[in-house]
């Protein structure tokens, strides 16, 4: 039990020795935060933000210290803090665990939650599982005639101790073992005499200790480039007057080296900054861009994302932890990492949807940078050539300042974009499939640039060889039995996949519905478009990129060297090749279905395809040689692919800033998703039409509602989905309602209940 019911007493304790009470929050315990004593001898070493053992119960559980008190509201005699968890130092600063609040109210989920999202798994499950190694030291050297001694009695001693003078005096005994395998015998007797040293040393795990940077120097920047570097540190000294800064530069306009500058300013101040990057695939050469400008200190900038094995993000999060890094480089988890004495936040391309969290908590890591940024008192920069509607809308209102970069450096022009009808490419050449992969204008350009030893890349947002298998007598479509989507073909495995839950079969030979041996495949990935091209260029060195052939670790990051040392002609690949990514010998992309995303149900599929479009396009003509881009399209007047045809990022943002208005979607309101889920179809119908009665009771008429309504995905994963909308402006007001439904409700135990606040995801 965690209180003793026996015996009540007041929790004061004896007036000569003032009480102390840790006000916990239970690591695997929703909603829980509870009140254990500090035993006398644990006083010294527990703090806001530690880590301990707390019994519950018959069982000892993990817990999080949130506050200090010297009292306790409750009439019992508490229990005592069983033991620390870990080393016991604070795992959580302060303002981190004033952001764990911050975000539990807005995206309307436990603490708890936000805490263990905010401890990498490796660090929560094993908090001090370091490698260490031995480390030799020389510390009597012999005269010659004691060597040669030795050498005559104990030729090994002497080996080992020629080894360790070889190296300076130190060496780690693994390295020692791999001259001499059977080093270790022999030390005990080189200890007893005193001649060498041995001491456990920790073994770092970085992924890039291998890896040689050449050292670059800041560049000269532009005119465009010093008026927004200006305000960036400006913010920087002066945090408190400054506002949240957006960096509007169009691709190619150096927005990198007004990071890179931006940052060296904040490391003269000795203070430390925070990258984020949207995509694992960028991770690579922001870091070896950091790594080779300030590779004085190359060692204290840490990488921090899903891609690392559990010990490298172990170590590099005590790396972070111990104040050993000044720069941190990661995905958006990293807008968690204990860096302390910030100077300088960097969103990088923040309009990108992987910013957002998909399961709970679902945070916006570029929003939470905004926030965590006024907690720490420090600058934020949000950077993109493409802003997302809401941040611009932040922008033009005031909310943010405005940076703008409409120029590329070094004069260089900005890619000639060229669209393609493919409804006519059809009609010229019939229904052949390379035909609706490739069309003539764009087979020609490709052999252009081969001709000419210049680079290719081709964007396709979807993986496989065929998206679909379909029955031509009677319509069936083979769909996955847990999820209402089509199976995709995998032609290297010979399966089909659902790339919603990844389940994989045989495909069938015949029709299972109605056994007609006409079934058809149709559609087509870049496993398809790599054959078709290896085909048609069977000269040219092709890689694809997706992830389904970036298996390996670091593999990704050696085909990306590859490309950029012309090692390869030509990338395919999905939007892991899509941004920022910076290959000057890239004259030529091409986008082969600009329509995926076009067609989604989903207000922001137009803003989503003018982003991947101007995105993708900005890849080419990075050198010295124009670039050109082919958009294939069958929607070639859609305004999505105009505006981006003339890169008129503003013109498109101000009409469908119009639009949203109209129709009240976001930025002119806040969205808020919640959605039932459950094997049981009509449950989750239930019980999704049982929150919105409860909803409607609380709601002002400044918060419109819709219907319970299957979801567009209606079945995945075997659950049958069922999602109601809200838009409110005052999101955090209907956040704190929903709370109090949330708390006020018991859902049956077969159906899973999820608010997603500011969804970007509606299917």
């Amino acid at each position: 039990m965690l209180f003793d019911m026996s015996e009540k007493k007041s929790v004061q304790g004896d007036p000569a020795k003032p009480l102390m009470v840790a006000r916990v929050q239970l690591e695997d315990a929703a909603a829980l935060e509870l009140d254990y004593t500090v035993p006398d001898r644990l006083r010294d070493r527990v703090s806001v933000g530690t880590r301990v053992m707390v019994p519950l119960q018959r069982q000892r559980i993990a817990a999080v210290v949130l506050e200090l008190l010297d009292h306790s509201s409750h009439g019992f005699r508490l229990k005592e803090i069983a033991d620390l968890k870990g080393r016991g130092d604070p795992v959580f600063t302060p303002t981190l665990l004033k952001l764990a609040r911050w975000a539990a109210d807005y995206y309307v989920c436990p603490v708890q939650q936000v805490l263990r999202a905010m401890l990498p798994k490796a660090v929560r499950a094993r908090p001090e599982s370091f490698v260490t190694d031995s480390h030799l030291t020389l510390v009597k050297t012999p005269s010659a005639d004691e060597i040669e001694k030795l050498r005559a009695k104990a030729p090994m001693q002497a080996r080992i101790l020629d080894e360790l003078a070889a190296a300076g005096g130190t060496a780690a005994l693994s390295q020692l073992r791999r001259d001499l395998p059977k080093a270790s015998s022999y030390l005990p007797a080189l200890l007893k005499k005193g001649w060498i040293t041995r001491a456990e040393v920790r073994i770092e795990r970085d992924p890039f200790d291998r890896e040689e940077f050449l050292p670059t120097q800041p560049l000269d920047l532009t005119e465009e480039q010093t008026t927004c570097l200006a305000p960036v540190i400006s913010a920087v000294e002066n945090p408190i007057q400054s506002r949240p800064m957006l960096l509007h530069g169009v691709t190619g306009s150096g927005k990198t080296e007004v990071y890179l500058q931006a940052i060296a300013r904040v490391l003269e101040r000795g203070q430390t900054a925070l990258v984020l990057v949207p995509e694992i695939s960028l991770t690579p050469q922001t870091i070896e861009r950091f790594k080779a400008r300030f590779s004085e200190r190359k060692e204290r900038i840490a990488v921090l994302h899903s891609h690392l094995s559990d010990g490298e993000r172990h170590d590099e999060w005590f790396k972070v932890h111990e104040r050993r890094a000044d720069v941190v480089i990661g995905a958006r988890s990293a807008i968690f990492a204990p860096l302390e004495n910030l100077g300088l936040i960097i969103v990088d391309e923040e309009h990108e949807p992987s910013y957002k969290q998909e399961e709970s908590p679902r945070y916006h890591a570029r929003d939470l940078a905004v926030v965590r940024a006024r907690l720490e008192n420090c600058a934020v920069l949000l950077g993109s050539a493409t802003p997302s509607l809401e941040s611009f809308h932040n922008a033009t209102t005031g909310k943010y300042e405005l940076l703008r970069m409409t120029r590329r450096t070094d004069g260089k022009s900005m890619p000639l974009i060229r669209i393609v009808d493919l409804r006519l490419e059809r009609r010229k050449g019939g229904n052949s499939p390379d035909t609706r992969i490739l069309s003539e204008r764009l087979r020609t350009a490709v052999l252009a640039r081969l001709e000419k030893k210049e680079q290719t890349i081709l964007f396709l947002n979807r993986r496989g060889y065929n998206t679909s298998l379909s029955c031509m007598a009677c319509g069936h479509v083979c769909e996955c039995q847990d999820c209402a989507v089509p199976m995709t073909l995998h032609k290297t495995d010979d399966r089909l996949v659902c790339h919603i839950c990844g389940s994989r079969r045989v495909p069938p030979r015949k029709c299972p519905s109605c056994g007609d041996p006409g079934i058809r495949f149709a559609g087509f990935g870049t496993e398809r478009v790599e054959q078709v091209l290896r085909q048609a260029f069977p000269q040219a060195r092709i890689a694809r990129v997706d992830t389904d052939t970036m298996q390996r670790k670091n593999q990704l990051r050696d085909t990306l060297r590859d490309f950029r040392s012309q090692k390869l002609d030509m990338l395919i690949g999905t939007q892991m090749i899509a941004k920022g990514l910076d290959f000057p010998n890239v004259t030529l992309v091409g986008v082969l279905n600009a329509d995926l995303a076009l067609n989604l149900p989903d207000f922001r599929s137009a803003e989503r395809t003018f982003q991947l479009l101007t995105q993708v396009a900005g890849r080419a003509g990075r050198g010295e040689v124009k670039g050109e881009v082919f958009v294939q399209t069958f929607a070639p007047h859609s305004p999505a692919v105009q505006f981006a045809r003339h890169g008129d990022f503003e013109g498109f943002a101000q009409q469908e800033l119009e639009q949203r208005k109209v129709f009240h979607y976001p930025p002119d309101t806040h969205v808020i998703l919640v959605m039932a889920r459950s094997k049981n179809a009509a449950m989750a119908e239930f019980t999704l039409q049982s929150i919105a009665t409860k909803l409607r009771a609380v709601i002002g008429d400044d918060v419109r509602m819709g219907e319970p309504l299957p979801s567009p995905l209606a079945k995945a994963h075997g659950q049958f989905r069922f999602q109601l909308m809200l838009r409110s402006c005052a999101v955090r007001v209907l956040a704190r309602k929903i709370h109090r439904i949330v708390d006020g409700m018991t859902f049956p135990q077969e159906v899973i209940v999820t608010w997603d606040v500011d969804a970007l995801n509606l299917m």
